[in-house]
């Protein structure tokens, strides 16, 4: 039996290496919209988050996010990433 890669991104927070269904996918999107990724397909610019409220916070302190994407992040996308993690889903 082969066993499969699992692909691995780095989280923009802590710099850490994690498989990819652990991570959540922020875009910004060509038309310099920012959003939140559940399918990993949008095209546009992404950064990887670790999907832990912990590593939005860190995120949102260091700025992780707007380097990461070149853009200022606001902070209701912080909050809907809360969300998202609670919830496990997107609102809209």
């Amino acid at each position: 039996m082969k066993t499969r890669k699992v692909p691995m991104r780095k989280c923009v927070a802590s710099q850490e290496m994690f498989p990819k269904k652990e991570l959540i996918r922020v875009v910004r999107t060509p038309d310099e919209e920012i959003r939140i990724d559940p399918t990993g397909k949008l095209s546009g610019r992404g950064a990887y988050l670790r999907a832990e409220a912990e590593y939005v916070e860190m995120a949102k302190k260091r700025k992780a996010l707007e380097r990461a994407l070149k853009m200022k992040v606001s902070d209701e996308l912080y909050q809907e990433l809360h969300e998202y993690i609670a919830t496990g889903k997107l609102n809209g």
